[in-house]
């Protein structure tokens, strides 16, 4: 299934296309806008099997930079502190709280910025074929000849920049990757954006990465040395270096097993034990989601980084209450939170307190327009690769949909596993929700002091 394009604003206001693949935990891939193109890239074979084989034990971000692929094209920043705008815009705009980072080639030094800058947020961070300083590889003689190309002959520049990236071996391959820079680019932004990261120069921030760091490398890549390599893994603090077979600058060239093996060796090592997803003796599980009011229309009213904080307040109400009554956070929507409980009780008294957060907030806040709604329902779900699936958890999602600014809904089951505990119910009668053919009777929890 081809991912769907979606965009994030930049605080610049550049218009950033982004798309995701896959569920589990976040891992953001970044390519330098100019040498990659989030659709076209989908259409090939060898890409697409490289993305979904990342995403099936994670969820990929894949974006095209400013000024390239369906990213805005009318452009003229491209410092490092524009390339860093484009990425803030990314993962505020999912709402990642925090996740691994993939920096391939010229744009590995936004992501090293980045990490360093924002260690609470990078679990992981993987450098393939880049380096601190771009000196170190833009003044290579045969790089700064084939770069003359440019203006002088567009098309044979991208012929030279795909061969000499993808391997001189590859043919038709190394002609398709030069046709999408023709489709990616011009050669006036590539001009730009080459002079720009020319300027580049992270070396001083490799000591202040904090979080595990995997270097990858492959031994036989001619355009850029090894040593390189070495010198980027030696300055990170406890950062590893992986070195293996093949000469391509592009991870999806050649044999890329070896390198997805180790991707997922690495963000393996640095994960928790696999926890045991809350359910009762007899596999009953309390579901809960919770999801912003008006959440899109807030974005383009109040614009992505007053928006963005809405999220972030929404994220800590929610999260505070879950570690008040034992639930488990399942996994982050976007715009709300999937939650689960081993009783209905626990998982009423979360709502409630969720509810009660909110309000406490904008009352703290008069010009704030947080709302949220609550969605309940209970059942045995499946839980695989810690997340939980079925009948039980769809409609928990569609009674949440149901539920306006402020409301807590409860399918039927909550309610009776949580008679006789003192919670207060409203009887809002039979809904059938979307996608069901039977209608569900529904009740709202009533959580205000006046209830």
């Amino acid at each position: 299934m081809e991912p769907r394009i979606q965009y994030a604003k930049t605080s610049d206001g550049v218009s950033i296309a982004y798309a995701t693949m896959g569920e589990g935990v976040p891992f953001v891939y970044m390519v330098l806008g100019q040498w990659g193109h989030t659709r076209l890239e989908w259409e090939h074979p060898e890409y697409r099997r490289w993305f979904e084989r990342l995403a099936e034990k994670r969820m990929v971000v894949r974006y095209d930079g400013r000024g390239s692929g369906l990213s805005d094209r009318d452009v003229t920043d491209y410092s490092l502190e524009a390339h860093l705008a484009d990425l803030e815009a990314v993962v505020d705009r999912l709402g990642l709280e925090r996740f691994a980072l993939f920096a391939l080639g010229g744009i590995g030094q936004v992501g090293i910025a980045y990490a360093a800058a924002h260690p609470e947020r990078v679990s992981h961070l993987i450098l393939f074929a880049t380096w601190a300083r771009a000196s170190d590889y833009v003044g290579l003689a045969a790089l700064q000849g084939m770069l003359d190309l440019m203006d002088k002959d567009w098309h044979m520049f991208t012929e030279n920049a795909a061969h000499s990236l993808l391997g001189w071996s590859e043919g038709e391959q190394a002609h398709w990757f030069a046709a999408l820079l023709r489709e990616t680019t011009t050669p006036e932004a590539m001009r730009a954006v080459s002079e720009a990261v020319e300027e580049f120069d992270v070396t001083e921030l490799l000591p202040q990465i904090q979080m595990p760091t995997l270097v990858l490398h492959r031994r036989q890549v001619l355009a850029l040395d090894m040593a390189i390599s070495k010198g980027l893994a030696s300055r990170i603090p406890d950062a590893r270096l992986v070195v293996v077979e093949g000469e391509s600058m592009w991870p999806v060239v050649g044999d890329s097993e070896p390198m997805l093996h180790a991707i997922d060796e690495f963000l393996a090592e640095g994960e928790p034990p696999a926890a045991v997803l809350p359910t009762a003796p007899g596999g009953l599980a309390t579901i809960l989601f919770t999801d912003m009011a008006s959440s899109t229309a807030l974005r383009r009213t109040m614009g992505d980084a007053k928006a963005q904080n809405l999220v972030r307040a929404h994220n800590e109400i929610v999260r505070t209450a879950l570690g008040e009554h034992d639930g488990r956070e399942i996994k982050h929507t976007g715009d709300g939170i999937m939650a689960s409980f081993t009783t209905a009780t626990s998982a009423l008294q979360c709502a409630i307190a969720i509810q009660q957060g909110v309000a406490a907030h904008v009352e703290e806040h008069s010009d704030s327009p947080l709302g949220v709604y609550v969605g309940l329902n209970a059942g045995e779900p499946i839980a695989e690769e810690k997340d939980l699936f079925g009948t039980s958890v769809d409609l928990a999602k569609r009674i949440c949909e149901h539920a306006g600014s402020g409301q807590i809904l409860a399918a039927n089951v909550v309610r009776e596993l949580a008679e006789g505990k003192g919670f207060l119910f409203g009887d809002i009668g039979d809904v059938v929700p979307k996608g069901f053919e039977e209608p569900v009777r529904l009740y709202e929890v009533r959580w205000r002091e006046d209830a």
